[in-house]
């Protein structure tokens, strides 16, 4: 079993990106892929897993998630990211999408329930399994076992190894194993 934090939170960024780029390189992983909305997680993870060969994925929020036609992570730190060897995805979030709308009228979608769902083992888990879909979706990673890397609010506390697919496959992602998660969150 991984490791557990105490609390949940940004402090444990560090920490959690060097336990999933180990776990990467001692099981031959080769996809790191790592939530950032401004990207200062996507920039450590990054210069930490420099020279592994795993390749990473830095995913953000989605234009307008917070504003209306604006993006949180700047041009200047995604370039950051791209020049030390990563990729930036940004796109709709599987389980946010045209369910957060709905929510706002009715109060109820599917994609909702599932995300509440997966909210039970921790913000950070239901980032991890949303992020597995979402750059399968893309074809930034194949079908198969990936390290995703999430965290509650800023920063990063969780990493599991998933099995990673797209999203119209999403009951057949797998969480293989945790890595790290908060204890409590």
């Amino acid at each position: 079993m991984g490791k557990y934090f105490v609390k949940a939170g940004k402090e444990n960024t560090e920490e959690t990106l060097k336990l999933a780029i180990e776990e990467a390189k001692k099981r031959g992983i080769n996809y790191l892929v790592v939530a950032s909305t401004t990207g200062e997680t996507g920039i450590k993870a990054v210069e930490l897993a420099k020279g592994s060969g795993i390749k990473v994925i830095v995913v953000t929020h989605n234009y307008g998630f917070k504003e209306e036609g604006k993006l949180e992570m700047t041009k200047e730190i995604r370039e950051k990211i791209e020049a030390n060897g990563g990729k930036v995805y940004t796109g709709t979030m599987v389980l946010r999408g045209l369910g957060g709308a709905l929510k706002k009228t009715s109060g109820y979608s599917e994609e909702l329930i599932v995300a509440d769902t997966l909210r039970i083992f921790g913000q950070g888990m239901k980032v991890c399994v949303e992020m597995a879909a979402m750059v399968s979706d893309a074809g930034l990673v194949p079908p198969g076992d990936i390290i995703a890397v999430a965290g509650t609010g800023r920063g990063a506390d969780t990493a599991v190894i998933i099995r990673a697919t797209s999203s119209n496959r999403f009951f057949e992602i797998k969480v293989r194993e945790i890595i790290a998660k908060p204890y409590d969150f």
